[in-house]
């Protein structure tokens, strides 16, 4: 059999990839030939996929709801993933990408944003109000993976709440903790305690979220783009793009939620239980919180105003 220069030449860069590792290439390709050829069921893990909706309760609707939210923490691992890589690069990372990366982990909040209809409008509200009470304490407040975005993307002392920011400036990662912004969001409407469902969420992940933000105290989002913009490097793209993940992160998301909560929640004070006791009222709107990733970027007007005009829509349209 006539073997082309192109397979003999590929057969070479395989003889001298495994010489260099100490293998032998005839067994390797012993293993090529009786392995099966891949599937798209297999390479994706298709049936553990599908067989991840679990139930706890015989309303249909339950399972738009697991589905969505796995969905969802889909899409913050891929944000995730461009997170680390622009905090890994160090002295190597560009303005170019740097802002491709933050081009992509908006497109996935966008994405999430204009598919939040499916929760908005998808599941009927009496369903909604009994499946979700066979759910307590958890909530969507526990995602331990949008709070690494959060502090991947700015400095730690912007997550901490609004009243406490002057005085923690220059306290440490564990200090600041404390006074995180969604520990207000996560207190009993009545006594003002801690609800279990902040309690789960600091057992589980506290550390983990102290420590991450003390790697990623010269290297989130908000100390990359000063150390670029210090060398005098043109940031205008880049500063378009932190301006947008400000908008899609601090204000599109959490008013997703706010328009469901309204619609669902009813402002109802024996129904806030269905979030887990989360106080919504003031944790979801931006206004309340005027949580900012990049403060430096907005004008004193913008920041005064941060998200009304979103608010003022979104009720609008209920």
């Amino acid at each position: 059999m006539h073997i082309s220069p192109e397979i003999e030449q590929r057969l070479e860069q395989l003889q001298a990839k495994y010489e260099a590792m100490g293998q032998d290439m005839p067994s390797y390709l012993d293993g090529l030939l009786h392995a099966d050829f891949l599937t798209y069921w297999d390479y994706i893990h298709l049936d553990t996929l599908l067989s991840l909706q679990s139930p706890k309760t015989p309303f249909p609707d339950e399972e738009i709801f697991i589905m969505y939210h796995q969905i969802t923490e889909l899409y913050f691992k891929l944000s995730l993933h461009e997170c680390r890589q622009i905090a890994e690069k160090g002295d190597e990372l560009t303005v170019d990408f740097f802002t491709a990366r933050l081009k992509r982990i908006n497109r996935y909040f966008e994405a999430l944003t204009q598919s939040f209809e499916i929760m908005v409008d998808g599941m009927e509200k009496e369903q909604f109000l009994k499946f979700r009470m066979s759910l307590l304490p958890a909530s969507g407040f526990q995602s331990g993976q949008y709070r690494m975005i959060e502090i991947y993307a700015s400095d730690f002392l912007n997550l901490v709440a609004k009243d406490k920011r002057e005085e923690l400036q220059d306290a440490g990662i564990e200090a600041q903790f404390e006074h995180i912004y969604w520990k207000f969001g996560a207190t009993e409407l009545s006594t003002g305690k801690q609800t279990l469902t902040l309690k789960q969420f600091e057992k589980k992940y506290a550390k983990t979220f102290i420590e991450l933000g003390k790697a990623n105290v010269h290297t989130n989002f908000n100390a990359l783009w000063r150390q670029l913009k210090s060398r005098g490097e043109s940031t205008t793209a880049l500063e378009d793009e932190l301006r947008q993940l400000d908008v899609n992160v601090n204000v599109n998301w959490p008013l997703s939620h706010y328009k469901s909560a309204v619609r669902y929640l009813h402002r109802e004070p024996e129904e806030i239980s269905a979030t887990g006791g989360t106080n919504w009222q003031k944790y979801l709107p931006p206004r309340f919180q005027k949580r900012i990733f990049y403060p430096q970027l907005w004008t004193t007007s913008q920041i005064e105003n941060w998200g009304k005009a979103w608010v003022q829509r979104v009720l609008s349209e209920l």
